[in-house]
């Protein structure tokens, strides 16, 4: 009897499971939302934005760490001893050649000049006493009435005379050189650094310098291309001017130019790379010596590379690769080799051809052969 009751059971189960498989299935059947509310996941297209990829002539450069050089660092000193007695402008300005910097107390030098000029004077009036002197002495010889050895005491007297009038104006220029040199002048236009001796300061000829003067614009850019790149810079050289672009760090845009105007004449065995160096204009003095820059540069062009936006470019374990829409709107999977970039864009030198859509989002939630909905 419980073996029956136990089989009874079971039946009544299944047939209560199956009645309401039924009624499910039946609501489906009369409108129910239970079925209606599941879509089909293959028909999901994802919405993607896509490029077209098109030909250009883009630039060929180069790129290199470089360090910025002053052209001209010179340190500011004194020709003569003496007191400071003035600096007229103050550490850190920009001067132009020419300015006055430093003034030493120039009495001194003034008194030395005044006395070396009355010296010349008196030396003149004796000149002119000699050559009077001669004159008379040359009529009195011609007439008989002066000896010939007296004749050329005269005469050397004059000599010795316009002998000692020509020291005196050396010793003239001389002390006016020395009344210039305590007037420190700027030798150049640049910048100055910090103040080594203070007003009153006792110097020397031989002492510590006053202070020091960089030239800033232009400035130096020096850079270590390889030996493999320095065929291709020569080749550019030989062409023509090599101009050369200038970033400083977190810039992407470069502000400062100019040109490659130096390569050394042999290569560093230990490195294999040369050492160049481009001049550059630094009108808004922003590049300071000892700065570390890039410096990009521009060696050629490319014509027609198929470009495509950076964005759209992939890599996995085979290598770089692009999405293009492929037939039906189906992501199309292309391993690509690549080139240069320029503004935003990078060529590419082998897997797509001019026309085809590239997608440049999306790419991780897409897959080769994955369904996509192109958006203008």
């Amino acid at each position: 009897m419980q073996t029956w009751k136990i089989v009874l059971g079971t039946s009544a189960l299944a047939a209560i499971a199956i009645a309401v498989v039924v009624v499910r299935q039946g609501d489906a059947l009369f409108g129910g939302t239970a079925g209606a509310a599941i879509p089909n996941p293959a028909a999901f297209a994802m919405p993607v934005p896509v490029a077209n990829i098109v030909k250009k002539t883009i630039p060929i450069s180069l790129d290199y760490s470089a360090r910025t050089e002053s052209i001209r660092n010179v340190a500011l000193q004194a020709k003569v001893s003496g007191f400071i007695q003035q600096q007229h402008i103050a550490d850190g300005t920009d001067v132009k050649e020419g300015d006055l910097l430093y003034t030493i107390d120039p009495r001194d030098f003034q008194a030395a000049l005044d006395q070396a000029k009355a010296q010349a004077q008196r030396n003149i009036a004796a000149l002119e006493y000699a050559r009077s002197n001669l004159d008379r002495g040359s009529t009195l010889a011609q007439s008989g009435y002066l000896a010939k050895d007296t004749l050329d005491q005269r005469s050397s007297a004059a000599r010795q005379a316009e002998a000692t009038l020509a020291m005196d104006q050396a010793a003239i220029r001389t002390a006016e050189l020395n009344l210039n040199y305590t007037q420190i002048r700027a030798p150049f236009s640049g910048r100055l650094g910090r103040n080594q001796a203070s007003v009153g300061t006792l110097i020397g000829t031989v002492g510590a310098a006053l202070n020091t003067l960089v030239q800033l614009d232009p400035i130096y850019v020096t850079f270590n291309p390889s030996e493999t790149d320095l065929a291709m810079i020569e080749k550019a050289r030989t062409a023509g001017k090599v101009m050369a672009d200038v970033l400083l760090p977190g810039e992407t845009q470069a502000r400062h130019s100019g040109e490659l105007t130096f390569i050394d004449n042999t290569v560093d065995r230990s490195t294999g790379t040369i050492v160049a160096r481009a001049t550059i204009s630094n009108a808004d003095r922003s590049l300071l010596p000892g700065q570390y820059v890039r410096i990009r540069l521009a060696i050629g062009s490319e014509p027609d590379a198929l470009m495509v936006p950076e964005t759209a470019l992939g890599s996995s374990q085979l290598g770089k690769y692009v999405y293009v829409v492929g037939e039906g709107n189906k992501a199309d999977q292309r391993l690509v080799s690549t080139g240069v970039s320029h503004d935003g864009l990078i060529a590419i030198r082998k897997g797509v051809s001019e026309g085809e859509r590239v997608i440049n989002g999306n790419l991780q939630k897409i897959g080769p052969g994955a369904p996509v909905r192109p958006l203008p």
